[in-house]
C-alpha cells in the first residue's frame, strides 16, 4: 500500500522538519516552532490531554489526531512514536491538505 502522508512524514524526517515525542513537541508549541501537531490513533489519553492542552492555550497551532497507530508511525519514521510536530509551513500545509482530502473520503464513504 502507497501511503502518502506516511511518506510525507519521512520526508519531513530527513529533511529536518520534524519534531517528535511529548515533551519535544510540547517545547516546539510552546517556543512558537510547531506549525502542526500529529498525534496517532491509539496514543494514551494522558499524552493527547497534555498535547491538546498545549496546543489551545497556544492558540496558533493545528492539531489533528489521523487514521494511524502509533505503530505505523513508528515503522515509517524509524522511531517510536505516538506524537509528532511539523515545524516547517510548507510541509504542514501539505499535511493539512492530505488529511483533510482523508477525512472527506471517509465521510463520503459512510
Amino acid at each position: 500500500m502507497n501511503d502518502r502522508l506516511l511518506s510525507l512524514l519521512g520526508i519531513c524526517r530527513r529533511a529536518g522538519r520534524l519534531v517528535i515525542g511529548a515533551d519535544p513537541v510540547k517545547e516546539a508549541i510552546e517556543t512558537d516552532k510547531a506549525f502542526l501537531v500529529i498525534c496517532a490513533s491509539d496514543i494514551s489519553q494522558n499524552t493527547e490531554k497534555k498535547i491538546r492542552m498545549a496546543v489551545e492555550t497556544k492558540g496558533t497551532v493545528e492539531y489533528h489526531i489521523i487514521d494511524r497507530t502509533k505503530d505505523e508511525l513508528s515503522f515509517s519514521l524509524g522511531k517510536t512514536c505516538a506524537v509528532l510536530a511539523v515545524i516547517d509551513k510548507g510541509f504542514a500545509d501539505k499535511f493539512t491538505e492530505l488529511i483533510e482530502a482523508e477525512q472527506k473520503k471517509e465521510e463520503t464513504t459512510i
